[in-house]
Parts: structure tokens; sequence; C-alpha cells
């Protein structure tokens, strides 16, 4: 899984067409193998990346949970006290 591809679903305020479009972009960079591509290949790049953005905005309208919508500054938060552990460096 691309690590800069976040999850989307259950936020409140729900995610963005620019969040959702990001997020396309990143796993049409990983499926390719390019972040930028040819001239020869930008436009079936581009309309995967269109057409991974439509289905996902579709996919997260239609999901359904009971669980209360989480906020994006605790999840935020909670990440970067992931990482302040994860990358925490040892005294030599």
């Amino acid at each position: 899984m691309c690590r800069n591809i976040h999850t989307l679903h259950n936020f409140e305020p729900a995610a963005s067409d620019d969040e959702v479009h990001a997020a396309a972009l990143q796993f049409v960079r990983k499926v390719s193998g390019s972040t930028k591509p040819s001239k020869a290949n930008a436009e079936a790049f581009d309309r995967a990346v269109a057409e991974i953005a439509h289905i996902t905005r579709h996919l997260l309208d239609d999901l359904v949970t009971n669980a209360p919508p989480k906020d994006r500054e605790v999840e935020a938060e909670k990440a970067r006290a992931r990482a302040a552990v994860r990358y925490q460096r040892v005294p030599a």
C-alpha cells in the first residue's frame, strides 16, 4: 500500500475532492511506476487518475458504518505520536 494514501472513510467533514484526487494520483503513480508520465502516456495516466477518483468518490459515498465519525486533528495527532515513537533516535 502506498504510504501517502490515507484512510478517507468516516471523517467529519467528509473527504474533499482534492483528497480523493490525491489518493487516486498516488495509486496510479504506484501502479504505473512513474511519478510523471511521458507525453505518450500522459493521457492514459490522467484518465486513470480521473476514473479512480470518480470510483473512489462513489465508494466513499456508498460505505456505511455505525462508528462515530473520526476527527482529522485527533487522527493527525495520533499519527504524529506513532511517528515520534517509530523514529525515536537512540543515543549511540
